[in-house]
């Protein structure tokens, strides 16, 4: 039945089209115009996309930059003991940290893997990139890196009471062939 209708509705229209006279039409009355076609530009890629979207070029690796996901921060983090309050490991995501392999001291903090609400944390020292398992003060309860404090062989770690003004920040520096503390300080 479809078949049918499409048939009419072309014998219908082919018809319409027969009855009109090369007189009737409006083109035939209408003077013809010269039509300029606009030169379609060469064919060049679309300039690149500067939106939110636009995924910036992988930057060159720098190994004086920090860098927290350090393969080398996991493997000093499992040569850990377990944490002392809690008994459990220590996540090798850190909580803050300056770690680069250029520098003569740089630390990450880390925290024990316990589901506590307030679980220990551990800062762990580098020189050059590499752990210093000996020869540094256990570093217990630091939560952040203050990083106006720190230089290339000066490390400052700080504990924020969650008061303003209580932070207490304490630094270490490398001596040549060990950390030593340097000063205790209450901000």
């Amino acid at each position: 039945m479809r078949g049918l209708g499409i048939l009419v509705a072309g014998a219908v229209t082919a018809s319409a089209l027969a009855g009109c006279g090369a007189g009737d039409s409006t083109v035939a009355k209408t003077p013809e115009r010269s039509l300029t076609v606009a030169p379609t530009p060469s064919a060049q890629p679309p300039p690149p996309s500067t939106g939110p979207a636009a995924a910036a070029p992988p930057a060159a690796y720098d190994p004086c930059a920090t860098n927290l996901a350090a393969p080398e921060i996991a493997r000093a983090v499992a040569t850990l003991p377990p944490d002392p309050r809690s008994g459990q490991g220590w996540n090798s995501e850190p909580v803050a940290g300056n770690y680069n392999e250029c520098a003569q001291l740089s630390v990450v903090i880390v925290k024990a893997n316990t589901n506590a609400g307030n679980p220990n944390t551990r800062a762990l020292m580098f020189h050059q990139g590499k752990f210093i398992p000996t020869g540094v003060p256990d570093a217990f309860g630091f939560n952040g890196v203050e990083s106006s404090a720190s230089t290339g062989d000066t490390v400052a770690l700080k504990f924020s009471h969650g008061l303003p003004g209580l932070d207490t920040v304490v630094r270490y520096r490398w001596n040549g062939d060990t950390v030593e503390l340097v000063a205790n300080t209450a901000q």
